[in-house]
């Protein structure tokens, strides 16, 4: 089969993220086989990187009729809907959490923002989980391949050196075709500056009591620039 020619846009590690957001982004032709990018094991999926044609930046891609179609039917439902594995590998309905705030992030063990998300994460969650607001840490190794470990060593190093409390899932892919379904539809009912791509480790979206997403932040907004859209929901 003859290769398919893209022209790919991506992010070195976050350092640079604000960086490229303000700077002219440049594009490098890649080709690629199909088999090549078939696979979130891939390093074209392992890396997050996102497809973009070289004349603009950002592109929102066409959609097809049937791409809109099962986009509302994703959008229709609500964060309940989805049943997921917890970091012990045990199916977990997130029907558990109705009625509850709930700040979704994909977290990472060897990144750059890990100490200071997980310890405004754990402040976050010691000083509102009492009111109704949940945590839930999904880990990720599709960037810059920051979180390689077990499930166990990730518990671990989550539980022992962040005392991080709040529930921690089995890791998921994020972007690519074996994304989690709970991840399209947190992306399908958020988009962004750069549409369903999650950009990067500690990217969060904020779910209302009603299980909808309300907000989604970039990688560099810390937890505790979210704490007063949180209060603004526990008071609703």
């Amino acid at each position: 089969m003859a290769s398919m020619a893209f022209s790919t846009t991506f992010f070195t590690p976050l350092r640079d993220f604000n960086q490229s957001r303000t700077n002219s982004t440049p594009s490098t032709s890649f080709h690629f086989t199909k088999s090549s990018i078939a696979s979130s094991k891939s390093p074209f999926f392992q890396l997050g990187f996102a497809q973009q044609p070289s004349s603009s930046f950002p592109i929102v891609p066409s959609k097809t009729r049937s791409f809109s179609v099962n986009a509302k039917a994703i959008k229709d439902k609500t964060i309940y809907d989805f049943t997921v594995k917890d970091i012990d590998k045990k199916d977990v309905s997130l029907s558990k959490f109705k009625g509850k705030v709930l700040l979704i992030v994909n977290v990472a063990s060897r990144c750059g923002l890990t100490s200071s998300n997980y310890t405004e994460l754990s402040h976050l969650y010691e000083n509102f989980k009492d009111r109704g607001l949940e945590v839930l840490a999904f880990p990720c190794n599709q960037f810059g391949m920051q979180e390689p470990g077990s499930n166990e060593e990730i518990k671990q190093f989550a539980c022992t050196k962040f005392k991080a409390e709040f529930p921690i899932f089995d890791k998921v892919d994020v972007n690519g075709p074996f994304t989690a379904p709970v991840y399209q539809f947190l992306k399908s009912s958020s988009g962004g500056f750069f549409g369903d791509l999650v950009k990067w480790n500690f990217e969060k979206f904020l779910v209302d009591k009603n299980g909808k997403v309300v907000e989604r932040y970039p990688p560099t907004t810390s937890p505790f620039q979210i704490e007063k859209d949180i209060q603004k929901l526990l008071a609703a």
